[in-house]
């Protein structure tokens, strides 16, 4: 296993991500990285389609994983200086931080919204397969198993699986930074040097806590968080432009399932499989052989369909002559559907069918909340969830869902 030659990222965000050959668990992750299931990643965009509002959003699902990778190497080697004993979990809280996203489909999460397909489902399903399993059941017997349990938060020591998933770990602080990064968005920075800093071990716990002078360092962190959500994950023209890619595969998948003509609805292997069938009962060879650009390549080649909605959503899509998105949320719910309907009978009057060209879609921006556990801070009463002592975050405790009516 071991490679004896090192191997360099170079990254905008963490700098030089340096991989020793020499050290048996980084060969292993050079080894991880150079399999065909981890380069797919570089086909999938981290922030789905998000480039439509954000021109600089063209990093890929293989930077966050490397990005998360590195992040998770920092806290746990700065925590295993004081706690040695932790040591044994380095191999598998490393490879977990690299594989995370490895089940991701095609668009990231617009998929998952499009088609019903659950990306940690599938990455479960994944490191059971092909070349990622044979490194793995190569480096040991029970790696799986350990990545397995560790994904599904059954690892018998919490702290492992809370640097990947829980309410601050090295997943979120890294597609924060990256993302505030790529979009521009300035107020998405983080001061990740700090919240490093702030991170700790509970040994009667054997969780993720944080030290009492952290406090002001996470209270940051949750409200670029926050204000993430509100302005660039959940912002109005990224909806309308997931709208347009969703009425996209719904009109072709009314399409293939009516058995038309090629000349209107062409689809290789990878779409039929997608089109035709529940993501999750997909081989794995037929999910592997999707990403970004067989899917994109499908809507070059449908926008000169015979079908005139698929064409004319596809041109749209292709030119970025998306639709509007207007905020109807201090309506009730009647009067949204009276908007609503007003709509389909303007479209109708044109002759265009209303379900593919206006619709409702509700947006909403996390705030803090228990996720499992919640972010504990030690003091000297003992552990207490932040939400106990900072007045700000209880402030950001309330999840803020905005109603939009997407229409032409």
């Amino acid at each position: 296993m071991l490679l004896d030659k090192s191997r360099t990222y170079h990254d905008p965000i963490h700098g030089a991500i340096t991989l020793n050959g020499s050290d048996r668990t980084e060969a292993l992750l050079i080894k991880l990285i150079d399999t065909p299931e981890f380069q797919r990643l570089r086909r999938i965009h981290q922030l789905d389609i998000a480039y439509f509002t954000f021109h600089g959003a063209e990093g890929s699902r293989f930077t966050h994983s490397l990005g998360v990778m590195a992040l998770t190497r920092r806290a746990f080697e700065a925590i295993t200086i004081k706690y040695p004993y932790l040591e044994i979990h380095r191999t598998v809280v490393l490879v977990a931080a690299l594989l995370h996203d490895l089940g991701h489909g095609a668009y990231s999460h617009a998929s998952e919204e499009v088609f019903g397909s659950n990306h940690e489902i599938w990455t479960l399903r994944l490191i059971k397969f092909g070349k990622i399993a044979e490194v793995l059941n190569r480096f040991s017997p029970n790696l799986v198993d350990d990545l397995a349990k560790l994904f599904t938060k059954k690892y018998p020591v919490p702290f492992v699986y809370q640097l990947i998933s829980s309410q601050i770990d090295c997943d979120r602080l890294d597609y924060l930074e990256r993302d505030s990064y790529f979009t521009g968005a300035k107020y998405g920075q983080l001061d990740l040097d700090r919240i490093l800093l702030a991170l700790r071990f509970d040994p009667i716990s054997q969780s993720l806590v944080i030290g009492r002078k952290g406090i002001v360092a996470i209270e940051h962190y949750l409200t670029v968080r926050y204000f993430m959500y509100l302005q660039v994950y959940n912002h109005a023209k990224n909806l309308a432009a997931r709208f347009v890619l969703e009425k996209i595969f719904h009109r072709a998948k009314a399409l293939i399932t009516a058995n038309l003509a090629p000349n209107q609805i062409f689809a290789d292997r990878t779409i039929t499989a997608w089109l035709t069938q529940d993501p999750q009962t997909l081989t794995c060879e037929e999910y592997l052989a999707s990403d970004d650009i067989v899917f994109a390549y499908h809507i070059q080649r449908w926008r000169d369909s015979e079908d005139a909605i698929l064409a004319d959503l596809c041109r749209r899509f292709l030119n970025r002559d998306l639709f509007h998105a207007k905020e109807i949320s201090h309506l009730d719910d009647v009067q949204q559907q009276e908007q609503l309907d007003t709509w389909y009978a303007k479209l109708q009057s044109q002759g265009l069918d209303p379900k593919y060209y206006c619709g409702i879609r509700v947006s909403r921006t996390k705030g803090y909340s228990i996720y499992r556990q919640g972010i504990n801070i030690q003091t000297e009463q003992g552990l207490q969830d932040i939400a106990r002592l900072s007045p700000l975050v209880q402030a950001i405790t309330h999840q803020i869902q905005r109603a939009w009516l997407v229409h032409p």
